[in-house]
């Protein structure tokens, strides 16, 4: 595996994540209710950072990764698709060790974090599978892959079922099952996002980076690029680099 490489950027979004986390409550020890809000927080981020409704964000994560915790049916960041297969981690340190192992013995098609990315297709988009487990770029491109393919399609709806595949019924069915999930989260859209700090002003310190008109950092989302059918399958053209590295063509996940 090749060692992680994460910009300044990159490591201010960790901390900031770790610093809000552990804001409330007994430092340093997150229950299983703070784990649990974790994709929410970070759909909240991504909604802001990219426009994408935060009611699209919170019902895709939790089709791919809501389990039942006590009462509620909850997302959670540490979970794994391992070929297939499902699992549900109690800590980051847990899932990455499982995902190492198995990395170890040959495997590549697994989808990691709130927003299932995989690593077969786009792990090259990133430093790191370490990097992949972090919340903040998980959610960053999942909202502005959602976004390319909500272009494309026309509704949030076929957006959502082409992220998780381009074969019609696989399709339909994924998005039966988020438009149910969505249904009642759409009274959060619009002045719901939860209060998050602008992390990318602070970074800056204080100060807007001068952009033109809206950087996309993400080469799958550019103009003219074609999504290969299907979310989880292979795009051309990859090369390898973090999701906060500086700005240079890079290639993205799924």
């Amino acid at each position: 595996m090749t060692a992680q490489r994460v910009s300044p950027l990159g490591r201010f979004l960790r901390l900031s994540l770790f610093v809000g986390l552990i804001g409330a409550g007994s430092p340093g020890v997150a229950t299983p209710e703070d784990t649990a809000a974790i994709c929410d927080q970070m759909a909240g981020l991504a909604s802001q950072r990219t426009g994408v409704p935060l009611s699209v964000l919170k019902a895709i994560s939790l089709t791919e990764t809501g389990r039942k915790r006590g009462k509620a049916f909850r997302p959670w960041p540490w979970t794994v698709n391992m070929e297939g297969k499902g699992h549900w981690f109690e800590s980051r340190e847990a899932a990455k060790a499982y995902v190492d192992k198995e990395y170890a013995r040959g495997a590549r098609s697994f989808d990691i974090g709130c927003f299932q990315i995989n690593y077969k297709w786009h792990g090259e988009a990133f430093a790191s599978i370490d990097e992949m487990f972090d919340p903040v770029p998980n959610a960053l491109y999942a909202a502005r892959l959602l976004g390319q393919l909500h272009a494309e399609l026309g509704s949030w709806g076929k957006a959502a079922g082409a992220y998780h595949s381009r074969t019609t019924e696989l399709a339909e069915r994924y998005q039966a099952r988020f438009e149910r999930l969505r249904g009642p989260l759409l009274a959060g859209d619009g002045g719901a996002i939860p209060d998050i700090p602008d992390i990318v002003l602070a970074a800056n310190g204080g100060a807007e980076a001068p952009q033109p008109k809206r950087a996309n950092l993400f080469p799958l989302l550019q103009p003219g690029v074609t999504l290969a059918p299907g979310s989880l399958v292979p795009i051309q053209g990859r090369s390898a680099g973090s999701l906060f590295a500086a700005p240079a063509p890079k290639t993205v996940i799924d």
